[in-house]
């Protein structure tokens, strides 16, 4: 990862998390230590990338992340250090996804219901068009984990992540 993308093997973020408490994220690095400013660019240069970016939040053709990025990401390997994480006590191995702290106004009202859970590895956004799914759609699994969250629904989340992970498929 040093070689491919410069800078540290393990990328940091802050993350809000269990009762909108910020915690810091691990994640193996996939994109270059100057993706910031990478996508910055890149959005400013295409309209329709910018558009898709503010729907979101993520980009299908995303210029900061490179062939080794691409191959972390598809088989979600650069999420086991989050595995430090779950150890801590800052996420669960099933939850709503951790999100930025600029992506709190997004969820709007339902900001603090979604936060009445661990974020979690997986859930139901990652099994249920994880990357194909507007942000609303996914601000809904959150809402969703967290309003009917039973030991039934973490288990069958487990199953359900295993083809998700395991197809190498980005929008799984």
């Amino acid at each position: 990862v040093r070689v491919f993308m410069g800078g540290a093997a393990i990328f940091a973020q802050k993350r809000v998390g269990f009762g909108g408490r910020t915690f810091v994220c691990y994640k193996f690095r996939t994109m270059p230590v100057d993706g910031e400013a990478v996508l910055r660019r890149h959005l400013a240069a295409d309209a329709d990338a910018a558009e898709e970016w503010r729907k979101t939040r993520k980009l299908r053709n995303d210029p900061r992340v490179g062939c080794l990025g691409n191959i972390l990401r598809k088989s979600s390997l650069h999420e086991l250090p989050q595995l430090i994480n779950v150890l801590r006590g800052d996420m669960s191995l099933v939850g709503p996804r951790p999100v930025v702290p600029e992506e709190i106004e997004r969820y709007g009202r339902h900001a603090q219901a979604c936060f009445r859970a661990r974020p979690g590895l997986t859930g139901l956004w990652r099994v249920s068009g994880r990357n194909r799914a507007t942000y609303a759609a996914r601000i809904a699994r959150d809402l969703y984990y967290a309003r009917h969250w039973s030991l039934w629904l973490d288990l069958a989340l487990l199953i359900k992540t295993i083809p998700a992970v395991t197809s190498f498929d980005q929008t799984s």
